[in-house]
Parts: structure tokens; C-alpha cells; sequence
């Protein structure tokens, strides 16, 4: 078992998993930079060390500063929460030559799911159905013009190497075409390094569906249900909730085994999620794979009863999978809030938090690293918390979301708990009919959210 592991990241993500190593009896290291000298994991933890300044390329990206911090303390693991090197290949090789486990699947195999094209490639191969479009970049505008119409308009070009939200356009007509491919390719370039690009059908009504599953590295996998994570906004998730309720057991049966045998195609071990589209036809298409734990993995835990970042941790020790999928138990349902610093136009809203009250009781959780007087710098994601409650049904869960939200109170800082409110307590959110386009339409925005 691990003695130690140093988590490379912040916020959220580092203190649940350093409360997840605390329960697992494993010391923890947590690493800061001068923004979040006086953050909840920095006290938590048992031993913090300073890495850099604010700036991320000079701290949580500073792949030299993080694994001095772990050879400094003796760590011999490395969880990297979400975001920031969770899914760097580079990063992942590194740690293993320096003898330290990456908590996470291995370098190549993370090389081979990131890389969207190839990622379809692979999944197509497996089986996995896929919107009509490119399986490898396209290279030219006469390319992208002969595929588009191919395929019909709209469609959307992603970024090979994107993710968050970021690089990707939708083009309704011929005529845009030119001008979004050449920005998307800038963009790509310009935020992931990579220019790459692919073109696939555009859903302009459909359901973001994601499937949890996990493997271990002696050839098994199992799959804890799916996430529906349709309400966004500009691709980023707002709300997402577990089971869903516009899947039948056979689609979520052979999605979920379709999954795990693409995961495990490729060699895939840890945590991981398959992301897919639902069509109104009922119709599931694969877009992507996750090689992390997921922000909204709270959901799948609260429906399942277990602890996918311990599991993360045992699985990375070289233990086999606890349970076989016919052990796998799915009870009641569970949503969950991202709670941020913004202001009422979606901007981030740094400060210095004042108060910070939460609700508490039974069927609700509440994953924050955030209390009074808590500092919420400019320069990271301003995620603040998340509120995750459950029911015996999605009716009573969505009853205790809007009760849940309306007893949160955050001051000093700015927050969307307004606009979370407004979307929960939405009739249409209510009965089941959120989309990719719910956040839009409820919002009076006239951008429909592009599925991610």
C-alpha cells in the first residue's frame, strides 16, 4: 500500500482527495502556490510544500517543481485530481521515471484517449457507435468543405486535443465554414498546442450522457451506471445528475458493457468516463474519453455507495476490482450544483469570502474547500463548491435541490447561485426535458450550447 501520495493539484478536487487518503490511512502532501498559501488542503493535509507562484505555467504546471515536491517528502504516488496534469501523458511518464506511481492510466494509453481522432478510431473499432464524421483530423478547407457536405449541415469542429469546453465551433452553413475553421484551428493552437482538427455531425437536440467506469490492470472492468450532464452552458457542465432517466435498461446494459470493452481495448486502468450524445431517437453516439476522475463523479458515488477516489488509489497499489458488474447496485438518485465566483454575467468573481453558509442533513453532501475568510485568487477555475443532494426518486431529488440551493448563502464573493436556482426550479428542468440547449432557452440566450 502507499505510504504517502502528494496531490497535484488545488481546490476542491485536493482536499477530497486528501480526505479519501486520510480514510485509506495514507499520508498526504499537498502542494500550493503563493495564492493558496492559506487554502483548506495546505492545513489539512500533513505536510504542504510551496511550489511557484500564482501563475499556473510557473506552480500547477510546473512539472519540475511538483515532482521535487514529491521526491522532497518521500511521496510515492501521485494523485493529480482533474484538470491542470491529469491527463498529460508527459506528466504521467515522468512520474514513472522517477519511480513514482501516477494515480491514472499509463502514459501511452493516455496519449491514444486523449487524442480525440484517434480516440474514435480506437472506440469505433470496439464497436462504439459515432455521429457521422472524420475518425482522423482534417488537414484542409477543401477537406472540411467536402466532409461537411458529406455529412450535411450543421456540423461541429473539435479540436483534437481539446477539452473543457474550448475548441470547438458549429457551423450552420457553407458559407461560415472558412472563417470557423480557420479560428477553431487558431484556437486549438493557441490553448492546446495543437492544430488538429475533426468534423462530425452536429446534434442541434441532444443529451449529454457519460458513463463511469473503472478497470483494473488485470484485465477487468466494471461500469457504475451514467451521468446526465446536459445542462451547460458554453460547454461547461452547470448541473449534472444520476442515473438517467431517458435511458432503458438495455441501452444503459449495452452502452455500459460497450464502454468498459473499449476501455479495455486500449489497455485502460483507473477511473475513466466515456462520454456520449443521446439523441431524441434514443440513439447513443460516443464523442470522448475522460482518462480522470470526472468533477460530477459525487453522483455516481452517492447512487452506488462507494468511493471512486479510493478506488482510484487501491487500483493504482495493483489490487484487482472489488466487484463484479453483477454486484453492482444502483439506488435512488443524486444531483449535483457546481457552485461558482461569478458575477450575474458568467465572469469569475474573486475575493475574499465573508460567509459561507451550507445546508446540511440527511441526502445532502457538500464538497467545498471554501469558509469564511477563504480566498478565491483570479487565477484558477473559480469553482467554489458542490452541492450534491439525493432522493428515492428524481422528483423528491430535484424538491431537495431547490430547498438545498435556497439555504446556501455566499458573501464576499459574488456566485451563481441565482442562476442555479433559476434553472432548478425550472418546470422543464422538473419534468425530465433539460438538454444541451436547456441553459440557453431558459436564459433567454440566443447561443445554443454546442454539446462538448
Amino acid at each position: 500500500m502507499f505510504e504517502k501520495v502528494l496531490i497535484a493539484n488545488r481546490g476542491e478536487i485536493a482536499l477530497r482527495v486528501a480526505r479519501a487518503c486520510r480514510e485509506l490511512g495514507i499520508q498526504c502532501v499537498a502542494v500550493f502556490s503563493t495564492a493558496d498559501a492559506e487554502s483548506a488542503v495546505v492545513k489539512f493535509a500533513d505536510e504542504a510544500v510551496q511550489i511557484g507562484p500564482p501563475a499556473v505555467a510557473r506552480s500547477y504546471l510546473h512539472i519540475p517543481s511538483i515532482i521535487g515536491a514529491a521526491l522532497k517528502t518521500g511521496a510515492d504516488a501521485i494523485h493529480p485530481g482533474y484538470g491542470f496534469l491529469s491527463e498529460d501523458p508527459y506528466f504521467a511518464e515522468i512520474c514513472s521515471d522517477e519511480g513514482i506511481t501516477f494515480i491514472g492510466p499509463k502514459p501511452d494509453v493516455m496519449e491514444k484517449v486523449g487524442d480525440k481522432a484517434t480516440a474514435r478510431q480506437l472506440m469505433s473499432a470496439a464497436g462504439l457507435p459515432l455521429l457521422p464524421g472524420t475518425v482522423e483530423p482534417v488537414n484542409t478547407l477543401d477537406e472540411a468543405h467536402d466532409v461537411a457536405g458529406e455529412i450535411g449541415y450543421p456540423v461541429i469542429i473539435k479540436a483534437v486535443a481539446g477539452g473543457g469546453g474550448r475548441g470547438m465551433s458549429v457551423v450552420n452553413r457553407a458559407d461560415q465554414l472558412a472563417s470557423l475553421y480557420q479560428t477553431t484551428r487558431a484556437t486549438a493552437q493557441a490553448v492546446f498546442k495543437d492544430s488538429a482538427v475533426y468534423i462530425e455531425r452536429y446534434l442541434e437536440t441532444s443529451r449529454h450522457t457519460e458513463i463511469q467506469l473503472v478497470c483494473d490492470s488485470h484485465g477487468s472492468g466494471v461500469y457504475f451506471g451514467e451521468r446526465d450532464c446536459s445542462v451547460q452552458r458554453r460547454h461547461q457542465k452547470l448541473i449534472e445528475e444520476a442515473p438517467s432517466i431517458h435511458l432503458s435498461e438495455e441501452t444503459r446494459r449495452e452502452v455500459g458493457e460497450a464502454a468498459v470493452r473499449g476501455a479495455l481495448s486500449v489497455g485502460y486502468t483507473g477511473a475513466g468516463t466515456m462520454e456520449f450524445l443521446l439523441d431524441l431517437d434514443g440513439n447513443l453516439y460516443f464523442m470522448e474519453m475522460n482518462a480522470r476522475i470526472q468533477v460530477e463523479h459525487p453522483v455516481t458515488e452517492e447512487i452506488c455507495g462507494l468511493d471512486l477516489v479510493a478506488g482510484q488509489i487501491a487500483l493504482a497499489e495493483g489490487g484487482p476490482l472489488p466487484l463484479a458488474q453483477e454486484e453492482v447496485t444502483v439506488t435512488g438518485h443524486a444531483i449535483e450544483c457546481r457552485i461558482c465566483a461569478e458575477d450575474g454575467h458568467g465572469r469569475p468573481a474573486p475575493g475574499t469570502v465573508t460567509r459561507a453558509v451550507f445546508p446540511a442533513g440527511p441526502g445532502i453532501r457538500v464538497d467545498t474547500w471554501i469558509q469564511a475568510g477563504s480566498v478565491v485568487p483570479y487565477f484558477y477555475d473559480s469553482l467554489l463548491a458542490k452541492l450534491i443532494v439525493t432522493g428515492a426518486g428524481r422528483a423528491a431529488a430535484v424538491r431537495r435541490l431547490r430547498r438545498a440551493l435556497a439555504a446556501c448563502e455566499i458573501d464576499g464573493v459574488a456566485a451563481n447561485l441565482p442562476l442555479l436556482a433559476g434553472l432548478a426550479g425550472d418546470p422543464g428542468f422538473a419534468a425530465g426535458g433539460a438538454d444541451t440547449g436547456f441553459w440557453a432557452r431558459v436564459t433567454g440566450h440566443a447561443a445554443v450550447a454546442a454539446h462538448g
